[in-house]
């Protein structure tokens, strides 16, 4: 298949898809929900108050969210979902929440928007994030961008594709020459300091830094070449776990900022190409920002 143009858009593969299966069923509801995500964008624009900004936010996110779960539970109705709506704030729920969860062989992983400040103030960088986890292990990721219309799909051991186009990491060798992205999650108690403190590390050295402010889509980009290493303090599962897939089934590299091995409960994130990763990691660790010790 030849690589997506603005001509051959019309020819992308289709979203709903017909055939059972796992994949099939994240597919399904990420497009659904991306297009209701969408629909609601002028809306928030027309809100004059951050009040009622929030208000609508919250109602699409758990909108969003209900509309994922039924038609995920439709199809399984025996298997669990962890959803950024079902969980409340803090480092101690979250723990409590994934401990409960990993006890569930099928368990997705359900960001409804990522990127709510983003969809708030009309930035168009936001997406819908799901992924399964089976007996401990990733196997499905899904990402859907409504606003750009692509959907990126991964399965383990199967490649990752955007609309039937396989995606691979860059092949970017020196850190001089790349593109990082990176964000600013909402604690600003010990997360903001540490990406802080990695930027002042990172930034000069590098070609550029971008923070979009959706970590899933900045994984996707990892995974489709657009971006050749991503980091991030203080991540949640629902953030990260489809992007993780992808970026792996991409051929690329995910650890936690102290190089050991990604895991769903991982909250502190570096994604690569696979040939910058040391580089960034020991970049993190250089500059005291791993946020391991702020915690």
């Amino acid at each position: 298949m030849s690589p997506v143009s603005p001509d051959n858009r019309n020819e992308r593969e289709p979203y709903v898809v017909t055939s059972k299966g796992h994949t099939a069923a994240a597919i399904n509801a990420a497009a659904k929900a991306g297009e209701w995500i969408k629909s609601r964008q002028g809306q928030v624009k027309e809100l004059g108050s951050k009040t009622s900004a929030q208000d609508l936010v919250t109602e699409v996110d758990k909108g969003v969210e209900q509309m994922i779960r039924r038609l995920i539970l439709t199809h399984y109705p025996d298997h669990a979902i962890l959803g950024e709506e079902g969980v409340q704030p803090g480092a101690d729920a979250l723990t409590a929440a994934l401990d409960e969860a990993r006890e569930h062989e099928y368990l997705w992983i359900v960001d409804p928007i990522d990127g709510t400040t983003n969809f708030v103030h009309g930035f168009p960088f936001y997406c819908v994030s799901i992924a399964l986890v089976v007996k401990g292990e990733l196997t499905v990721g899904v990402i859907y961008d409504p606003i750009r219309d692509e959907m990126f799909v991964a399965e383990k051991g199967k490649g990752a594709y955007m609309h039937g186009i396989p995606t691979a990491v860059s092949a970017e060798t020196e850190p001089g020459s790349s593109l990082i992205a990176m964000g600013f999650p909402p604690d600003r108690v010990f997360a903001q300091p540490a990406n802080m403190a990695g930027l002042q590390q990172i930034l000069p050295q590098v070609r550029g830094v971008r923070a979009g402010g959706s970590a899933a889509l900045h994984l996707a980009y990892v995974a489709a070449g657009r971006v050749d290493g991503y980091w991030e303090v203080g991540l949640s599962p629902w953030d990260c776990a489809a992007g993780v897939l992808l970026v792996l089934e991409s051929g690329g590299k995910v650890t936690d900022t102290q190089g050991n091995p990604y895991d769903i409960s991982t909250r502190h994130v570096v994604a690569s190409n696979g040939r910058i990763h040391d580089y960034l990691v020991n970049s993190l660790q250089a500059a005291d920002a791993t946020g391991f010790k702020q915690q």
